[in-house]
C-alpha cells in the first residue's frame, strides 16, 4: 500500500466522484479507477458504493479513510522532521485539555519562539481519551491531560495548576448568587457534563448516587458549545474553573467540598524528541521550576 494510493484514495473521498477526482489528480479516470481496484484487492474489502453519479465511501472505506489520514498525517510529519534537523526549526504538536493551565504552555511557546523564531507550534483541544490516541499515533509532540490517565505508558510533569471542579450557571439560576454548590443541590438540576467527566467514578463523589439518577440533559467535549447551550437554558455545565468570564450572563459555583483535578505535561516513553521539542520541553521545565519557587 502506497502513500501515493492512500493520497488518491482520500482525492475520491473527498470529491464523491472518480472523474472529478482524476482531474484535481492530473490522472486519467481508467488509472485511477485501476489504481482502487487494485487496493481494494490487496486490502480485500469493498471500499466503496458505487452509482452513475458518485462514488460513496462504504463502512470499510470510511475505516480506512480515517487511518490514511492519519498515515499520511505521520509522513508529513516524519518529513518535516526530518528537514527541519538540519537547523532549529520544526513544528510541535501539543493536545491539550481547556484549562487556564495552558497560559503556562503559551509563555513556554513566547519564550522558545523569541530565542528560535523558525519554530512553530500547532495545537490541538481535545479530552484525554482523544489526545492519548493521537499520542500513540505519534500525531502529537506533547499532551496536557487530567487525570486520570494511563500513567505507565507516559513519561510526565506534574503541571504547578490543580483545576477546581464546579457548575457554570446563568446569571438568572436560582443559585446564581452562591459561591459554591453541594452535592445536595446538584440532584435536581438539569446537567450538562463533559463526555470525559461522564463517568460513574466522579459522579458517585458528586452526589453519592449512581450516574442515572442524575439529570443529565446532554454531554460536550469543549467548553465552547456547552456554553451555548447553557446560554439557551439546556442544562448546567459541569466543568473546570477559569474558562468563563463571570462578567457576563455566566457565573462559575465550585463545588463544597472541593474537588481538585490534576494536570499532567506528558508524552509518550521512548518517544524520539527533534531538537525543537528538546528546547520546548526544556523551557517548559524552567518555568514549572520558577512557578514553584
Amino acid at each position: 500500500m502506497e502513500i501515493r494510493t492512500l493520497k488518491y484514495f482520500l482525492e475520491i473521498a473527498k470529491t464523491e466522484n472518480m472523474t472529478s477526482a482524476a482531474r484535481n489528480l492530473h490522472v486519467s479516470q481508467s488509472a485511477l479507477s485501476r489504481q482502487m481496484t487494485d487496493l481494494e484487492r490487496e486490502i480485500g474489502k469493498t471500499l466503496f458504493i458505487r452509482t452513475n453519479r458518485q462514488t460513496l465511501l462504504s463502512e470499510d472505506g470510511l475505516h480506512l479513510a480515517r487511518r490514511a489520514e492519519e498515515i499520511i498525517a505521520l509522513v508529513e510529519k516524519t518529513e518535516k522532521e526530518m528537514h527541519d534537523e538540519k537547523d532549529i526549526s520544526g513544528e510541535i504538536h501539543i493536545g491539550a485539555g481547556e484549562t487556564k493551565g495552558f497560559s503556562l504552555l503559551c509563555e513556554a511557546m513566547k519564550r522558545v519562539q523569541e530565542k528560535y523564531p523558525h519554530i512553530s507550534f500547532s495545537t490541538y483541544s481535545g479530552n484525554a481519551t482523544d489526545i492519548s490516541e493521537k499520542l500513540e499515533h505519534g500525531l502529537l509532540d506533547f499532551g496536557l491531560m487530567f487525570e486520570p490517565f494511563s500513567k505507565e505508558r507516559y513519561q510526565y510533569i506534574d503541571f504547578p495548576y490543580v483545576n477546581k471542579l464546579g457548575l457554570i450557571v446563568k446569571s438568572d439560576h436560582p443559585l446564581a448568587n452562591q459561591k459554591s454548590i453541594t452535592e445536595k443541590e446538584i440532584r435536581d438540576i438539569p446537567l450538562l457534563v463533559s463526555s470525559r467527566l461522564n463517568d460513574k467514578k466522579l459522579f458517585q463523589e458528586l452526589s453519592n448516587k449512581e450516574v442515572e439518577a442524575l439529570k443529565i440533559k446532554g454531554t460536550y467535549n469543549l467548553i465552547f458549545n456547552a456554553i451555548l447551550m447553557v446560554n439557551q437554558g439546556i442544562g448546567s455545565a459541569i466543568a473546570i474553573d477559569g474558562l468563563i468570564n463571570q462578567d457576563n450572563n455566566l457565573r462559575f459555583l465550585q463545588f463544597e467540598p472541593e474537588i481538585n483535578l490534576k494536570m499532567y505535561f506528558v508524552w509518550k516513553k521512548n518517544h524520539i524528541h527533534t531538537k525543537a521539542s528538546e528546547i520546548f520541553l526544556e523551557e517548559l521545565q524552567k518555568i514549572i521550576q520558577d512557578v514553584r519557587n
